[in-house]
């Protein structure tokens, strides 16, 4: 594994892309391989785990081709994917895995799901309780709770559910499951997560409606064959906006990153902060909102982060821990135990590695606490081989007196391989 040595930036200008949206890419490839004809998906993640998606499909039996940067799919419809000859492997990707887990759950043959080290540690038991619930039939290790898994496909009939934790995983393996089922389909969510599912959904043209928190399936539950243009990843652009508002002078555009309202809780948030930012030329992109994000150099202030914010900014919170050091006052993050559970416990894993860096930070049960505005210091970093731990650490070093090292840093590819090239190039 490659370490990286990074020293502080003194400005940052001009305007870029970031990779296309990994959780976006990951549907489209799947929705595309159980549609009716020929899908074109424009600017799909560079993301390893977004490969890891394409892979696993081919094992299915699907018809995907790469050209350039498109990738062209030839759908032949919802009951057509086939048991593949060996175990899927998903990498370290948790959306391949749990999403396949609905996905596979109604067809005719069985399948095994495994994973990296990190990802057989992960729970899977909140996917497999709701589908097996439902009448699948999967089995995991420890009583069901971690991959692999192995699940033996069987006609479902009624699949109604209702999260107890809002999870747009959990909501969208329910919904995969739902277009194999005979009977009706329900989903409930406590409060609103990441709705790329059900857009995508609707613009392949099914039948999914939605009457508050409450989700459904029609009788059109075939999917149609569609071209996607897949927005920037805003969960990647993330990283870049925190530069542009904490490196002096800096002035930056980050052009075609998609805003749905369910990710866009890092703006929110920064916009409490005092961020000078702002979205020029929004517009809908195969169902997705899409604008470009304008962001310079801006004084902070404190905040506290909880309830029904979290989920749309889950994948951002060890970034927000290193952008709080900056700010006047004391930021609290709560409501965020998710976040323990990810490829590393990623709050004791920030909390840990920023302490090195002189930053004034605790941990607590669900979050942290950071006090600021204090000066960061150059340390040697722990990525615990986690992509966003890594990303936000090099944003803390990039931002710090001395030259830092963070180890084990080539794990940003699983999301965002050209962060550093793109960090360089501004």
């Amino acid at each position: 594994m490659a370490d990286v040595r990074l020293s502080k930036l003194h400005r940052l200008n001009g305007e870029t892309t970031v990779p296309g949206d990994k959780s976006i890419s990951h549907r489209a490839a799947m929705f595309a391989a159980i549609g009716d004809g020929v899908s074109t998906i424009k600017n799909y993640s560079s993301a390893i785990d977004c490969q890891t998606t394409l892979d696993c499909m081919r094992s299915l039996g699907a018809d995907i081709r790469r050209s350039g940067q498109d990738i062209h799919v030839h759908g032949r419809g919802l009951r057509t994917l086939s048991e593949p000859d060996d175990v899927l492997n998903c990498g370290n990707s948790g959306t391949t895995m749990r999403l396949l887990c609905g996905l596979l759950a109604g067809q005719h043959f069985s399948t095994v799901l495994t994973g990296d080290a990190s990802l057989r540690r992960r729970p899977m038991d909140r996917i497999i309780k709701p589908l097996v619930g439902n009448g699948a039939e999967i089995y995991g290790r420890q009583s069901n709770r971690l991959a692999p898994l192995f699940i033996r496909g069987k006609s479902l009939t009624d699949v109604i559910y209702e999260l107890p934790v809002a999870s747009s995983q959990v909501k969208s393996a329910v919904l995969l499951a739902g277009l194999y089922a005979d009977g009706n389909v329900q989903v409930t969510e406590p409060v609103a997560s990441r709705d790329h599912t059900e857009r995508m959904l609707a613009y392949c043209g099914v039948d999914i409606h939605r009457s508050g928190n409450v989700i459904s399936l029609g009788k059109i539950r075939q999917l149609a064959a569609h071209d996607f243009q897949v927005p920037g990843d805003i969960s990647s652009a993330a990283f870049l906006i925190a530069l542009g508002l904490l490196v002096p002078g800096s002035h930056l555009r980050l052009k075609d990153v998609g805003i749905n309202p369910t990710r866009t809780g890092l703006l929110t948030m920064l916009e409490k902060m005092g961020a000078d930012l702002r979205i020029d030329n929004e517009r809908p992109v195969s169902n997705e909102p899409v604008g470009d994000i304008v962001v310079q150099n801006a004084k902070l202030r404190a905040v506290e982060i909880g309830g029904t914010l979290i989920p749309k900014l889950i994948d951002e919170l060890p970034l927000v821990a290193v952008i709080a050091t900056q700010a006047e006052g004391r930021t609290i993050v709560k409501d965020a135990l998710e976040l323990r559970i990810k490829e590393s416990d990623r709050i004791a894993a920030i909390v840990g590695e920023l302490k090195k860096m002189g930053a004034s930070i605790e941990e607590s049960d669900d979050g942290f606490i950071v006090d600021g505005p204090t000066p960061l210091h150059a340390a040697v970093c722990k990525s615990y081989d986690d992509h966003r731990i890594a990303m936000a650490l090099s944003v803390a070093a990039w931002i710090a007196d001395g030259e830092s090292t963070i180890q084990d840093a080539d794990c940003v590819g699983i999301s965002f391989p050209e962060f550093y090239d793109i960090a360089h190039n501004l």
